[in-house]
């Protein structure tokens, strides 16, 4: 099928089965599952209708992943100044669940005769803040164990994106290695204009112009810095997820005006994410976990020991709901799905177990969310007797 208006018209249309799957009562599916289900079924597993290989289909998916990490990034609590007490409590359980996680990849790899010990420990250990916070939020829940939790989730997905260019190829980590070195040598010159800017009141002489004329000055100024970062990225072989995690986390640091995360939001969500995650389904390879059981028992492996690895917290005093809630995954499997597919790092089928790990993970969370939700009412009553 030639990449034209008529693909466009059906991507977004088919990336609609994201929000209506969603929609359904108390099956809580984050949205991006329908979108990989839908592009599963149009493409090289089902239908054949789209053709991943095309490249301006990989140009849209390339936009719309630096878009989602980009986004990810931004959900990095970096100036909740609460959250900060909570950090060496933090540290030390992700610390933990890290060690654990190495071990279980050690013995998954081991079993599998993979050889990617380190990738599946990455993953194990990995979390979703992306996934996660927009979940604490609407579930309302809060207290000093939720913001210990927060921090956790921000420690883990952080350490494990800059992690995964390194381990998901040993053999090229020195070049990642550097190349995300440069790539977060810019983010922090970055970092520093744009803090200058906000300081001498620029940004916001910026901000109001923009919104006076309705320039979206903010969102271009935002999108030309990440296609610059991206194409860093992809000049030193690094992958343009580091780049647009970086510019988030940048944006975060500095404070990510309410109009730019609307904008970003729009832009993200309304086209560009739902793209990029049915073109990831339609170039997974579904069949060959048919095909081939064991990247099915894969999967499992991976989502239980994720579950298992992070429910380890539960030793240093977490409550056992919430250190499950931590083992949310989403941003780190899709970027290593991605790579794999993309480098041909991976064997066929091994992209879709990482999914299936993953949406494991997803639904384990589900179920530790509500629980902890369950659990709140009675906590606040507990509570009033001494107020």
């Amino acid at each position: 099928m030639t990449f034209g208006f008529d693909t466009l018209a059906l991507l977004v249309v088919v990336g609609l089965a994201g929000p209506l799957l969603a929609a359904v009562p108390h099956l809580r599916l984050p949205v991006v599952v329908g979108e990989l289900i839908v592009g599963v079924l149009l493409g090289k597993t089902g239908f054949g209708i789209l053709d991943h290989t095309d490249p301006t289909f990989t140009l849209f998916a390339d936009i719309g992943f630096a878009l989602v990490m980009f986004v990810v990034g931004t959900h990095v609590p970096v100036r909740d100044k609460e959250m900060r007490s909570s950090i060496p409590g933090a540290l030390a359980r992700a610390a933990l669940v890290g060690a654990v996680a190495a071990g279980l990849g050690v013995g998954v790899a081991a079993i599998f005769g993979t050889g990617h010990a380190a990738l599946y420990a990455v993953l194990m250990a990995s979390s979703s803040a992306a996934l996660a916070l927009p979940i604490i939020d609407n579930l309302r829940l809060s207290g000093p164990p939720v913001l210990s939790v927060t921090a956790q989730i921000a420690v883990a997905d952080t350490a494990c994106i800059v992690l995964l260019p390194l381990v998901i190829d040993p053999t090229r980590a020195v070049r990642a290695a550097l190349g995300s070195l440069a790539v977060a040598v810019c983010a922090a010159v970055l970092f520093l204009i744009l803090r200058r800017a906000d300081a001498n009141g620029l940004r916001g002489r910026l901000h109001k112009y923009s919104q006076k004329h309705q320039l979206a000055l903010e969102l271009r100024i935002s999108l030309a810095i990440l296609f610059c970062l991206a194409a860093l990225a992809v000049s030193t072989h690094v992958s343009i997820m580091l780049a647009g995690f970086a510019l988030g986390v940048v944006i975060a640091g500095i404070g990510e005006p309410r109009r730019l995360a609307r904008q970003l939001f729009g832009v993200t969500e309304g086209f560009f994410g739902p793209l990029f995650f049915v073109w990831l389904g339609a170039s997974l390879q579904v069949r060959d976990l048919g095909a081939n059981p064991g990247f099915i028992l894969l999967g499992v492996c991976l989502g239980l020991g994720a579950v298992l690895a992070h429910a380890v917290g539960r030793l240093l005093g977490q409550p056992l709901n919430l250190a499950v809630f931590t083992a949310a995954q989403l941003g780190v499997p899709v970027a290593a799905a991605t790579i794999g597919t993309q480098e041909h790092l991976l064997a066929p089928g091994e992209p879709a177990a990482l999914m299936l790990g993953a949406i494991l993970t997803i639904a384990a969370t589900s179920v530790a969310g509500a629980l902890a939700a369950r659990s709140k009412p009675a906590e606040d009553s507990a509570a009033e007797p001494g107020l």
